[in-house]
């Protein structure tokens, strides 16, 4: 680990904190603690402080782990080492958390999926829907190690992913805190091996992930019941985890794709109703803008002017 890495890690984590005291008090002495973060990587002798748990309400309840700032810039550190070496093996459909995908790209080639397996709408297909039961509170440290020494060389790097992964450990050695930045890239390692699966195991042409959730389409409800099958095995013998049972949809595309915020059917996309809701419930004069570059990728121009109309009653 490189004092440069060091450093171009506490520029990336401090964007959009610069005001918090935390931040603040840790550049007060920014060279003397990355020097000594460095020489205690160097030496072996960095352990991992307790985490700090909480609760977030966003809008379902989660229970967030944050680890303090120093810990937080060795994460960030290490995630540039890593996410170069992984992001490549990764399928193209994939669009957690990586660079040039997120939640707009994802609901875009959904659409697009759409359109080409339905030969131009003109086919009736349907949609397969699964979202994987508490994914991050059960991926196995064992199984996730091994995915990760197959390509990381370095001993000093596979170290220190050993001290991040056991710094968050139940009595299982399963889990992994949702407030890491490396958390994110360990579940995108962990399920590319479903990716890779469906892709070249199943040959599913029109499959998309988000996270824990994803999607295949398919001509045919009985081979999608039938694929179901074969995913829930794959998932318990090869990941040790479950699709989550009351989350399994198969249905005609033409009735709706509830994913990532958005309701994607044929020729168009609307924002999904609990959306706007809570848009219309958080909106204020400041994130205004970007509640509106949300809906320019639906169909939402009726709530655009409600929001707009809220945005003047600011003003006045």
């Amino acid at each position: 680990m490189s004092l440069d890495n060091l450093f171009l890690a506490w520029r990336e984590f401090k964007r959009g904190k610069t005001r918090k005291v935390e931040t603040q008090e840790f550049e007060f002495n920014l060279e003397d603690n990355i020097f000594q973060l460095h020489q205690e990587l160097v030496d072996k002798t960095y352990n991992h402080a307790p985490y700090q748990a909480f609760y977030v309400c966003d809008p379902k309840l989660r229970h967030i782990h944050k680890a303090g700032v120093r810990d937080r810039v060795v994460h960030q550190a290490l995630y540039r080492i890593l996410y170069h070496i992984f992001n490549k093996q990764f399928i193209y459909d994939s669009y957690s958390c990586r660079i040039g995908k997120g939640t707009h790209k994802g609901v875009k080639r959904l659409g697009n999926f759409v359109l080409r397996a339905s030969l131009n709408y003109s086919q009736k297909i349907y949609a397969l829907k699964c979202d994987i039961k508490k994914f991050f509170n059960n991926i196995d440290h064992k199984i996730l190690l091994a995915l990760l020494e197959n390509r990381v060389e370095e001993v000093d790097v596979m170290w220190l992913i050993k001290k991040i992964i056991n710094s968050f450990s139940s009595a299982d050695n399963k889990g992994l805190p949702l407030g890491n930045v490396t958390s994110q890239l360990f579940g995108n390692i962990y399920l590319n091996e479903l990716d890779q699966f469906v892709k070249h195991g199943l040959k599913q042409k029109f499959y998309i992930r988000y996270c824990d959730d994803f999607i295949i389409l398919h001509k045919d409800k009985g081979y999608l019941a039938n694929i179901l099958k074969e995913l829930n095995t794959f998932l318990k013998d090869q990941l040790r985890l479950d699709i989550h049972p009351g989350k399994i949809s198969i249905r005609k595309v033409s009735q709706g794709i509830d994913f990532l915020g958005y309701v994607t059917l044929p020729h168009y996309r609307v924002l999904r109703t609990k959306t706007k809701r809570r848009i219309l419930r958080l909106v204020n004069k400041n994130n205004a803008p970007s509640y509106l570059g949300v809906l320019k990728h639906a169909n939402t121009w009726e709530l655009r002017k409600e929001l707009l109309s809220k945005i003047f009653l600011f003003d006045n």
